[in-house]
């Protein structure tokens, strides 16, 4: 749980809140909330914020990925609660972080770390679209099973059963972009 100034700075948190982003409260306390969550958060929390601040709603909830100072992601429930002062006029919101429980092995992989070769980037964005092997091949100037044996790596990679849960995986992990179609690998993932 953490106290947030009506501009949206951390201006207090107990340590849970704390520990969840992996920083102590010198270095969170002053922060922006959306420096601590993954840059698709803002557009939907932004209208949630806004709501509270201007008394159309008292308390949301919304499901958010956050950032741990180790680079790693994990996704969770954020609440935000209202706390008006005596005029009525907001003085504080409060808001709990709630991290889903999920196992060490089934951790996407930490952000930062470069992880694709280039010509993997450019077959999981494919995977990304929908296109089909066939396509990616002909576009890649690949054999059918060159695609496959990239995109089995990838899935070993990112620990994923199948094409579905590895873009899950890469979009859960940062990898790709958000709120861009078609959707690319984030240059900082590329070796």
């Amino acid at each position: 749980m953490a106290t947030l100034a009506p501009d949206l700075h951390v201006v207090a948190g107990d340590e849970d809140f704390f520990r969840h982003f992996g920083a102590s409260s010198a270095e969170l306390c002053g922060r922006s909330l959306f420096d601590l969550l993954h840059p698709s958060a803002p557009s939907v929390l932004r209208e949630h914020f806004s709501r509270l601040h201007d008394g159309r709603r008292t308390r949301f909830t919304e499901r958010v990925l956050g950032y741990h100072s180790r680079g790693r992601v994990f996704s969770g429930k954020l609440t935000g609660t209202a706390i008006q002062g005596r005029s009525d006029r907001l003085s504080a919101i409060v808001v709990m972080v709630k991290p889903d429980d999920e196992r060490p092995a089934e951790e996407p992989p930490p952000t930062g770390q470069k992880l694709l070769s280039p010509l993997e980037a450019r077959i999981l964005e494919g995977v990304a679209t929908g296109a089909s092997t066939v396509q990616m091949a002909a576009k890649l100037y690949l054999s059918r099973q060159g695609v496959e044996y990239h995109v089995g790596a990838m899935l070993r990679k990112m620990k994923a059963p199948n094409r579905a849960a590895l873009v899950s995986r890469a979009y859960a992990a940062g990898m790709l972009t958000v709120g861009t179609w078609p959707a690319r690998v984030r240059p900082e993932f590329i070796k």
